[in-house]
């Protein structure tokens, strides 16, 4: 039914476009107007769910909107363009399932949603269990609330890695060594390659491919190398020519996404530390530089066994798999800027140096012994029917490492370490209560570090930028007083919208 103030209900499960595809399935000009009208001005790489669940709140008055969408709904840009302008708005998410797989034949995660403005007397349900609120993203409402903050402090420390974007870059280990032994200068261009298959799958991390590397070199530079740059015509050049992209059309013989601020920071370094981007393990590790690590890995640039212990916390998996998270199937992805830019870090003690230094040597060992990568690894080290003495000391280990973690930030914690039920499944880890505390306290610091750090972004800033465009509020001329305010075009006479209204 609809009145003069919008629909009673609407239910929707919007297609699914990302946010970086958005612009090319639907045009610049429509992708704009979404953000300008539809997103209130809002800008953000986010998927289009958002502008439908501001679109489908539009339509409402007093009423009530259920959608299904991916579960990026409520991560990153996705949730700043939508679910958080929903929220300030007034509106508020009275039921959730935060993540469930879709039941059809796509392999991905889903998000069910209710909004609206709910009864005193209804309770907010999250994942089937009475919450005292929840939370844009989708998480029960605890005593500290707010998004994170990024940190200036964390600021170029963590990056994705090389995009390559060809396969015909890639040789095996053989017929790289064989280029190499028949020109020696071969080997300025022919690097290993690493990524997040290896570093997961392998017992020694190590890369399995080799990789032609011509940086940023012009095309004259890149054939002086003519056996490798052969290659690469022949390989690369045909599948590059049907991109969209010019620069990456006329640029075939180098990678689409170089990253060289990764690599001007770790330059100097012999080890970095290295997470898959996408994986339930979820832990960084060692690895050695002077090889090109893909875009499927993130690199932090330290070799510190400090952060070894830090980074492989439970401070930090509980935080980036909470506040940082993207995904779209069930593992979790790393984003740097949401999952590290914003972990606000302890200063580092000698305790985390010397048990990061012990988990970095153990567990090599024990992979290596037992020719076990780091996903086998831990899939015994989650499996509580596994009591092998090596396992346990691993978990001990891990134990220690929060113990150090927590007392760096002087947090007074009982962590309850055991095996507990996490989205992820069964997991060694901190009780799940422990886990609440530890996040309530994160984002309170968080939002210390970030107050603290104001006043000298803004007395180094060069020059303010120009603030976005924002499109106000709009309340129908018939709603009453004290009605909310409208999130999109007001409806003129009940069914349909504006003139200039798009859907």
């Amino acid at each position: 039914m609809v009145n003069r103030t919008g629909f009673d209900a609407v239910i929707g499960n919007p297609p699914f476009v990302g946010g970086q595809r958005l612009t090319g399935a639907i045009g610049p000009d429509v992708r704009e107007y979404l953000v300008e009208r539809i997103g209130r001005g809002k800008r953000g790489s986010a998927d289009l769910c958002s502008y439908f669940l501001l679109r489908n709140l539009s339509v409402t008055g007093k009423g009530r909107v259920g959608i299904i969408a991916t579960n990026t709904i409520a991560q990153g840009d996705t949730r700043e363009v939508g679910l958080d302008q929903v929220v300030d708005l007034g509106w508020t998410v009275y039921r959730a399932n935060k993540s469930q797989p879709w039941p059809g034949t796509a392999s991905l995660e889903v998000s069910l949603l209710w909004v609206g403005h709910a009864a005193a007397n209804e309770k907010p349900v999250l994942d089937g269990q009475q919450v005292a609120g929840i939370t844009p993203s989708l998480d029960a409402r605890s005593r500290v609330t707010g998004n994170p903050h990024r940190l200036a402090a964390n600021a170029g420390l963590s990056f994705i890695g090389s995009y390559i974007l060809g396969t015909g870059f890639l040789l095996d280990p053989e017929p790289a060594q064989a280029l190499i032994a028949k020109d020696p200068r071969n080997e300025e261009v022919l690097f290993p390659y690493l990524n997040g298959e290896d570093l997961n799958g392998r017992p020694d991390c190590s890369a399995r491919r080799w990789v032609i590397n011509f940086q940023n070199w012009p095309l004259e530079r890149a054939q002086q190398y003519p056996d490798c740059f052969a290659i690469v015509e022949r390989e690369v050049q045909p599948f590059r020519a049907t991109n969209n992209r010019v620069a990456r059309r006329e640029r075939w013989w180098k990678f689409a996404e170089r990253a060289p601020a990764l690599y001007s920071a770790i330059d100097g370094l012999d080890r970095v530390l290295v997470i898959a981007r996408v994986s339930k393990t979820g832990l960084p590790v060692f690895v050695s530089t002077g090889q090109v690590i893909s875009e499927a890995t993130v690199v932090f640039a330290t070799d510190r066994a400090e952060d070894l212990a830090l980074l492989s916390s439970n401070f930090h998996f509980s935080w980036w798999t909470t506040k940082g998270e993207s995904s779209l199937r069930s593992d979790p992805r790393y984003t740097p800027s949401d999952g590290f830019e914003t972990f606000p870090q302890p200063e580092a003690t000698e305790r985390m140096g010397r048990v990061g230094a012990e988990l970095d040597s153990y567990r090599r060992s024990v992979m290596l012994g037992r020719d076990l990568g780091l996903t086998k690894l831990y899939n015994l080290v989650h499996d509580e029917q596994e009591t092998s003495a090596e396992v346990q000391r691993l978990r001990d280990i891990h134990v220690e490492i929060d113990e150090a973690v927590a007392e760096a930030y002087g947090f007074d914690l009982t962590l309850g370490h055991g095996f507990h039920r996490t989205r992820q499944g069964t997991r060694f880890t901190i009780d799940p209560s422990a886990q609440v505390d530890v996040l309530d306290l994160l984002l309170e610091l968080n939002h210390k570090r970030h107050e603290e750090e104001q006043p000298q972004q803004a007395a180094t800033r060069r020059k303010s930028r120009k603030p976005a465009k924002v499109v106000p509020p709009r309340r129908s001329a018939d709603a009453p007083a004290g009605e909310p305010p409208s999130i999109g075009p007001a409806l003129d006479g009940g069914l349909f919208p504006l003139p200039d209204a798009l859907f």
